[in-house]
């Protein structure tokens, strides 16, 4: 698993590492971790560091330090350091080393640069084989500003042409993106490689930051024998399942397991107009390992269910999950009544699609509400990015699908926190947002992105839908059978949607095999990839 935590608590914790050994000494070690990954990079790209040419853009802070320090440790091996210092004030001991190591440094001045300095700083910058992005660490504000601003603007304005384009590496994170909210306001320089320090942060897992970030290499951080995890929070701010943990989390059942104790999953989905939601959802949950589904819908999505799925069983009856809302239209009273009715029905629940309108619609208290609905309700709200502004701005803050997409994460915490629901906003990475996750409650945010860009076709969601319908109806059976009597909690709801975000991508890319792909073969892809899953583990 891949934790990320908040850069006050890296800071915090940073510091107890610090006081434990000698002066300098926690950046000699973020400085060689950082040259070993430079250094790695270079023998992949062109069979070694000797010769090689090395920029360094280098801000005020920290992280200019370690930049500068790692460019040392590169010129001692041969290669040609070119270092162009951006900040007020340059990292003191960085700089005395480097110089005596042999770069050659460009300084320019604080404030808005004339052209001729930002062009020739640019100009330098543009011939290296390896660029390091140092000018911001995670204890700045986001977005750069001037001199790092028109310099980027110009390194990016000579990767768009045709000439060779440096390799990026970010030194930590790229600069100017939000360490907490992965904001990325404009000019950022994606990076291809980023090395962060300690542990990641959350800007590498949660959009629009995780798209400049490339790969990501952590450099373990340690001081006199104290190492930084212990001193850290226990639950980190945003997480990222890899495949081990999903297969060890994934509810195998057990040799006397019967349908109830692994979780029968109900299924309001599809219509007249979209009846094949309703079969890619059920298509979905039986595929993933549902013993049992029960299907509610009208009699033409039924018969194609029915046609799809023998072992479907139309009509209503006990459920311990259900999936609500692929393919319903919010105009069709009768099926949005049992939408309606299994909201309120104290059974966990996957929100989808048309259900979303009724979830609206009961926390405003609009027409036919049985009143605003009270936190903590067992639900997982999968919209896009388009579903989550209409959210929003049915409570009465408006937002545009462009403004989710800027700001991912606030906007579905603001969500979670305004429903007392789990949010799952799907997008290239799709994050699982539990109410209180600001606060530190009831888990970290999930982060996923597994899924190639093919999936982005109609009837994806649906998939998910289903496929976590029956995770969700497992984690409650299996919540009956040990009597905890705790139930499906926030937490379980969060990591069952970072559990279906990751196998739902996983199957995409299964049934890709690297092209485009239809819904139904990624639904019918999970039974082979669930398998592969378990058998790896």
């Amino acid at each position: 698993m891949i934790e990320a935590f908040a850069a006050d608590d890296v800071r915090a914790a940073e510091k107890v590492l610090l006081a434990a050994g000698p002066a300098g000494a926690l950046m000699d070690r973020a400085a060689a971790g950082l040259a070993a990954a430079v250094a790695d990079l270079l023998r992949e790209r062109r069979g070694g560091v000797y010769g090689a040419r090395v920029g360094l853009l280098v801000g005020s802070g920290d992280n200019g330090g370690d930049t500068l320090l790692a460019g040392a440790l590169l010129t001692g091996r041969g290669a040609r350091v070119e270092a162009v210092l951006l900040g007020r004030r340059t990292h003191p001991r960085g700089l005395a080393t480097v110089v005596a190591a042999g770069a050659r440094v460009h300084a320019i001045g604080p404030g808005a640069p004339d052209d001729a300095a930002a062009d020739a700083a640019a100009a330098v910058l543009a011939r290296v084989d390896v660029l390091l992005d140092g000018v911001l660490g995670i204890g700045a504000r986001p977005g750069l500003r001037d001199p790092a601003a028109a310099v980027v603007t110009r390194l990016l304005g000579s990767r768009r042409g045709s000439g060779p384009v440096p390799v990026v590496v970010a030194v930590d994170l790229p600069s100017g993106t939000g360490p907490d909210d992965g904001a990325a306001p404009e000019p950022v320089l994606p990076a291809d490689l980023t090395v962060s320090f300690g542990c990641a942060k959350p800007a590498h897992l949660v959009p629009p930051a995780a798209a400049v970030i490339g790969r990501l290499r952590l450099v373990p951080l340690e001081s006199a024998g104290v190492a930084l995890r212990p001193h850290l929070p226990p639950v980190p701010a945003v997480a990222r399942l890899e495949p081990a943990d999903v297969a060890a989390r994934w509810p195998v059942p057990a040799r006397r397991a019967h349908k109830y104790t692994r979780g029968v999953v109900g299924v309001v989905a599809g219509g007249e107009q979209y009846p094949g939601a309703a079969a890619l959802a059920v298509e979905a949950a039986v595929g993933a390992g549902a013993p049992m589904v029960r299907y509610v819908g009208p009699p033409g999505p039924t018969r194609l269910v029915q046609q799809r799925r023998p072992e479907v069983v139309p009509g209503t009856g006990r459920v311990q999950a259900w999936v609500l809302g692929p393919g319903v239209d919010p105009q069709d009273d009768e099926q949005t009544s049992h939408v309606r009715e299994a909201l309120l029905s104290g059974v966990a629940c996957v929100v989808d699609a048309g259900a979303l309108a009724v979830v609206a619609d009961l926390v405003t208290g609009g027409a036919g509400a049985q009143g605003p609905a009270p936190p903590g309700r067992r639900w997982l709200l999968t919209p896009h990015a388009g579903e989550l502004a209409t959210l929003l701005t049915a409570a009465g803050r408006p937002a545009a699908r462009g403004d989710v997409e800027a700001a991912p994460l606030p906007h579905a915490a603001a969500v979670a926190g305004m429903t007392g629901a789990c949010v799952l906003l799907k997008g290239p990475v799709t994050l699982v947002v539990p109410p209180g996750a600001a606060e530190g409650r009831n888990g970290p945010v999930w982060s996923q992105a597994e899924a190639p860009a093919w999936m982005a076709t109609a009837g994806s969601g649906d998939v998910l839908a289903g496929l976590a319908g029956m995770l969700l109806a497992a984690r409650a059976a299996s919540s009956e059978v040990s009597g905890s009597g705790a139930g499906v909690t926030s937490a379980d709801l969060a990591e069952v949607g970072a559990m279906a975000a990751s196998v739902h991508g996983l199957a995409g890319r299964l049934a890709s095999g690297g092209g485009p792909v239809a819904a139904l073969a990624v639904a019918q892809a999970l039974a082979p990839c669930i398998a592969g899953l378990l058998a790896e583990a």
